[in-house]
């Protein structure tokens, strides 16, 4: 990932300074091969720099401590997925970058595909009417053979979740932002296919599936699996309305398939004809293919926007979505080993659905969570 963050970085204009890793020697290596200025004995060393941005792209265990430093030490922050692997320590992460008055985001990036905001764009004009039901996945095969091994799977590393954190919490994320609705309950089943990799038990899920319900009513079903054979990236979104449907397919990012009682009809991406404000997300003219690593170059410019200029562009990923995503990650576990319903509308710890659990701390929908102003 951190070939992609220094791409982003330098497609946004950023001078890369320095890098850090676990050791001086695996800093010298990975800085001559990104071709960033220093390479740092460690992250103590990073931290008391000049940089303004810190990206962090190291294992998911060590997020949350590394964020804080980061955070503490005045720094703007992008911090990979899972901003934690603990909603404790997410919640504690939203308050200090609110404390701090600096920008921290997470980046899902998947929001930055042009047609993406296209379907928000059409949701939000009321185009496809009341939300019916939902039928998403995010379809992997990197993990499919019993040899298949990983520090994700096999070492605290990890976390407690694999499969749903590293790429269930993106698909809620779209889910959320594109619908435009919360998910206020759960249910879930989980399933480790093999018990041991590389000589090592497995510690997290191959597999997650998952049964929502958003605040209209509507239900919707969510595989999240590293072991479908075949599927590279497969995160598809198919949101059903009263009057039309909308799926969006990341693996065909220029397009969006919209159905209706009369007919379906194919949406290719083009600036020319794009919802207000859309436009913006295209980079080259239409015909011309964007794809992962152009959403990824305008979500890391997004954050370097409001670095410069205080002002938060619509929908920008903060913590508060990276808390939000530890909350359902957190949910989904909870609900998977204690076989029941969990409430999800807000709140530090995943409730029982027939609680009611008030709305909680900071408002993971990220309302409040920032000093600056969205724009």
């Amino acid at each position: 990932m951190a070939r992609v963050h220094s791409r982003a970085a330098r497609a946004a204009g950023a001078r890369l300074t320095a890098l850090a890793s676990s050791s001086a020697e695996r800093a010298a290596r990975a800085a001559a091969e990104l071709g960033i200025g220093e390479a740092m004995a460690d992250a103590e060393a990073l931290l008391a720099g000049e940089s303004q941005v810190v990206h962090i792209c190291t294992p998911n265990a060590t997020h949350a401590a590394l964020a804080h430093r980061a955070l503490a030490a005045g720094k703007h922050v992008i911090c990979e997925k899972p901003l934690a692997t603990s909603l404790a320590q997410a919640s504690a992460l939203v308050e200090t970058a609110v404390a701090e008055g600096v920008v921290a985001a997470v980046p899902f990036v998947y929001r930055y595909h042009p047609m993406v905001r296209e379907a928000r764009a059409i949701v939000t004009a009321g185009e496809i009417g009341a939300l019916l039901t939902v039928d998403c996945g995010y379809l992997q095969d990197w993990m499919l053979r019993p040899e298949d091994d990983d520090w994700r799977a096999t070492s605290a590393d990890g976390g407690p979740s694999r499969a749903f954190a590293d790429i269930g919490s993106h698909l809620c994320d779209l889910l959320e932002f594109v619908s435009g609705e919360r998910i206020v309950r759960l249910t879930a089943r989980t399933r480790v296919v093999y018990p041991e990799r590389g000589g090592h038990p497995v510690a997290n899920e191959d597999v997650a599936a998952v049964l929502v319900e958003t605040e209209s009513g509507a239900i919707g079903t969510l595989l999240v699996s590293q072991m479908a054979a075949g599927r590279k990236n497969a995160l598809t979104l198919e949101i059903h309305g009263a009057t039309a449907s909308l799926r969006f397919d990341q693996e065909r990012p220029e397009e969006l398939w919209i159905g209706g009682r009369s007919g379906v009809r194919q949406l290719v991406r083009d600036p020319t004809n794009a919802h207000p404000g859309v436009e913006r997300f295209s980079r080259v003219p239409a015909g011309h293919a964007q794809g992962y690593q152009d959403a990824f170059n305008a979500f890391v410019a997004d954050v370097y926007q409001a670095v410069r200029t205080g002002l938060v562009p619509e929908g920008l990923p903060t913590f508060a979505d990276g808390l939000r995503a530890v909350q359902l990650t957190e949910a989904v576990l909870v609900a998977a080993r204690e076989q029941r319903w969990v409430d999800v509308r807000g709140g530090e710890r995943a409730a029982p659905a027939e609680n009611g659990a008030e709305d909680g701390v900071r408002h993971a929908d990220g309302r409040g969570t920032q000093k600056v102003k969205e724009v």
